[in-house]
């Protein structure tokens, strides 16, 4: 396999011309190839359903992005393996969107707020730097609506696909006087590819900026917006259901109507300056996360009078400071880039929890269960110097230093149900470092070490192993140190990247039950990945492109509760992507991609997995253009062969219902307007009065 992707990346002549992409994940504007990490720009997908994440990250070695067909529980995403535990959002990795945190300081994200019609780019970062970004252990996300454009532009698009699913979006992007603008807004609504799985989503992004460029001097506002008013949970499916029938639903989603609701509010601000040559950064932000859901914990389990109900109401209430500084000096007559910096972030939640069921009617929010008042406060220093001490050398360096403290306060305390109020501390300090040397002719090779330190979130500490109420404060934060070494090439006709590298984890977080749509985690001893990833793109001519990655990942327990050498579930054991493009101009277009995805072990002592599968999508777009204005016509197959495969699993469901299936064959059919001018329509008509 990676003799031919090798080969694949050189076979063409007469390409056209790649363009180099700065990135600004490592907190220092750069070239991509210049980074000394592994790091992967994901551009837009072209058509696409516009739902969810999981389009944009495909593409990514390294990164297992499951749409679950399940918009209760949201993306499920992984980077080397980490994150594959979090039963919904996102554990693991750090997530920024137009530069603010989507990740709280427990380490907890969520990207369901993130509206699709606004988004130019998406950066990638793996190994070792993400930890400079703060309580990530796999990576960071870095999620960007670019800066508004100097010519207006206005697009409105539709997408509908299976008969079932529908969105609809509006994204406009332009300037207006000393201030640019970039505006996103779309709404989706799905009945379910299977019983019990509707959901409907309305989201809104804005980002206001002083200047030309967003990440440039001058302020700059995001303000953002979802709400979710159901989304139905299916939950997973057992072995035998899951081959009997992929499509059914499990007969206890049905029984209790699992569902959800949620909607997040969420402010940002940001100021960039500089004295004396001096750059100065300030980033403070603010949010309202609110949950309500019900699960299918059974109704005898309740009778324990420490059980905490089946009906979950989060009030979230969350926000964070952050100031950097950074400048340039000479270091032995070589040029030494510096950032220093210090922030601070909380949490303050209000947990409620209820009985699902009201006499004998199921799935109905009954009598208080559980109520308490958890903060979290995270506190960190970080240090960066990124130093070219000779011509083709360059060494870049990090330390940070990290506080989180964990707060509970019980309010539910009754005859047989103590005060079950506790806190606790975690810190840790965490270095990395990074040394590149180019190579001539657009390569370059790097070698980073660092270590991780990543804490169990709020989450994880809800519940405990032995159903006991209260915090699950015998949890400790996991500690790994990785090292990685990197080859990337870029010339006018191809780019391609390559990334060998192996984690030993001490503490790994692991998953000990979940049930009914409710987990509790524990420590394993020791663990390691190791693993290779493969990317590159190729331009085939003057119409033809052709992209792929390639990731192999051996994640195993090396002490813990089974046998050395069991993998770790949740994690595909290979993956593969290729996608190949015909562009006719600006009117045809054409696509063919194949998606890859090995064995996924689903428990700790792999006592079942989910097969292999390789999907293969089709598909075909026509643009015309008028003027000002373009429509754009497309077509699609996902699933062109119809494959049976399992979407994703969850790990260590306790009633071994880990599957959770992915639709079968599945056309798509999306229409987009857009207009582009020299002045906005409205600012025209204000000027002839």
């Amino acid at each position: 396999m990676n003799a031919w992707l090798l080969a694949a990346v050189v076979a063409a002549a007469d390409p056209d011309t790649l363009d180099a992409v700065t990135v600004t994940a490592t907190r220092v504007p750069r070239f991509a190839e210049e980074v000394p990490a592994s790091l992967s720009i994901a551009g837009e997908p072209g058509p696409s359903p516009g739902i969810g994440m999981s389009e944009w990250l495909r593409g990514v070695p390294g990164l297992a992005a499951r749409e679950r067909q399940n918009h209760a529980q949201d993306t499920q995403l992984s980077i080397r393996g980490f994150g594959a535990r979090a039963g919904f959002g996102i554990r693991g990795i750090r997530v920024l969107v137009d530069g603010i945190p989507a990740s709280q300081p427990d380490g907890q994200a969520q990207i369901s707020h993130v509206n699709l019609a606004s988004v130019e780019t998406v950066e990638v970062l793996r190994g070792p730097f993400s930890v400079m970004h703060g309580n990530a252990s796999g990576g960071v996300i870095r999620v960007d609506s670019g800066s508004g454009s100097v010519r207006p532009e206005f697009t409105a698009g539709a997408a509908a696909g299976g008969g079932r699913d529908a969105r609809a979006s509006l994204a406009a992007r332009g300037r207006i006087g000393g201030w640019g603008y970039v505006l996103g807004a779309s709404t989706f609504a799905t009945e379910g590819w299977r019983p019990q799985s509707a959901a409907r989503r309305d989201s809104f992004n804005l980002r206001l900026h002083q200047g030309e460029r967003a990440d440039g001097e001058g302020w700059s506002l995001v303000l953002n917006r979802v709400d979710s008013p159901r989304a139905e949970d299916p939950l997973g499916l057992s072995r035998a259901q899951f081959e009997a029938d992929p499509r059914q639903t499990a007969p206890q989603a049905l029984a209790f109507d699992t569902r959800k609701r949620f909607a997040q509010d969420q402010m940002g601000l940001r100021w960039r300056g500089g004295l004396a040559g001096t750059g100065l950064e300030a980033l403070a932000w603010v949010g309202r996360r609110e949950v309500w859901q019900v699960l299918a914990v059974p109704v005898a389990a309740q009778a324990n009078p420490l059980q905490g109900g089946g009906v979950i109401a989060l009030d979230n209430d969350y926000g964070g400071l952050q100031l950097q500084s950074d400048g340039e000096m000479a270091l032995a007559g070589h040029p030494l880039h510096w950032v220093l910096g210090l922030g601070h972030e909380w949490l303050a939640q209000h947990r409620r929890g209820y009985e699902n069921f009201v006499g004998a009617q199921l799935g109905l929010q009954g009598a208080l269960r559980r109520d308490e008042r958890n903060r979290v406060a995270g506190s960190d220093l970080f240090a960066q110097a990124d130093w070219r001490f000779a011509d083709d050398w360059s060494l870049l360096a990090g330390l940070r230093g990290s506080r989180v403290r964990f707060r509970s306060d019980d309010r539910y305390v009754r005859p047989g149900n103590p005060d079950d109020s506790g806190a606790v501390t975690f810190r840790r300090w965490t270095p990395v470092l990074g040394l590149r040397r180019a190579l001539g002719q657009g390569g370059a090779v790097h070698l980073a070490w660092g270590s991780g330190f990543e804490t169990p979130t709020l989450v994880e500490l809800a519940y405990r192993p032995d159903g006991v109420g209260g915090l699950n404060l015998d949890l400790a934060p996991s500690r790994s140190r990785s090292v990685e070494l990197g080859l990337k090439w870029r010339t006018d006709a191809w780019s391609a990247a390559a990334s060998l590298f192996r984690i030993d984890t001490r503490d790994e977080l692991v998953v000990a039950s979940s049930v009914a749509g409710r987990a509790s985690f524990r420590n394993a001893a020791r663990s390691r990945r190791h693993g290779l990833e493969l990317e590159f793109e190729r331009a085939l001519g003057e119409h033809w492109t052709l992209r792929g990655a390639w990731t192999r990942l051996d994640a195993e327990l090396r002490e813990g509760p089974a046998s050395a050498g069991t993998p770790l579930p949740g994690i595909p054991e290979r993956q593969a992507w290729l996608h190949l493009q015909w562009q006719a101009g600006p009117a045809w277009q054409a696509w063919a991609q194949l998606r890859h995805v090995g064995r996924v072990v689903v428990d700790d002592h792999a006592s079942d997995a989910a097969a292999a599968h390789t999907l293969i999508d089709l598909g075909i777009a026509r643009r015309w253009r008028l003027g000002a204005h373009s429509l754009r016509l497309a077509a699609w197959l996902d699933n062109a062969t119809d494959r049976r495969h399992v979407g994703s699993v969850i790990v260590n469901e306790a009633n071994r219902r880990y599957f959770e299936p992915g639709p079968g064959r599945t056309a798509w059919v999306s229409l987009e307007w857009r207009w582009q001018g020299a002045q906005f329509p409205a600012s025209a008509m204000l000027a002839s009065r």
